[in-house]
């Protein structure tokens, strides 16, 4: 569902584009084979940052071992 604000940007974003003139963008042409290829290396390299994150951050924590040997079936947080 998009939120109510944002309802509001696109029924007017038909209004906006119908409004720019062609060719009032000046450099707006296919890039270059350089720049893309570091476009795309640069996007691989923060989607793997980002992965890399989400691995570190929800892989389980070591546990403290049990200083008693017991297994504590009922109770939360002791085994």
């Amino acid at each position: 569902m998009v939120p109510p604000g944002n309802i509001l940007l696109l029924l007017l974003l038909p209004v906006a584009a119908a409004q720019m003139t062609p060719g009032s963008c000046s450099g707006c042409g296919p890039l270059s084979l350089p720049l893309l290829a570091g476009l795309v290396a640069a996007d691989a390299l923060v989607s793997l940052l980002i992965v890399a994150v989400v691995f570190v951050c929800a892989r389980p924590r070591s546990r403290p071992t049990q200083e008693d040997g017991k297994v504590y079936i009922n109770m939360p947080g002791r085994g």
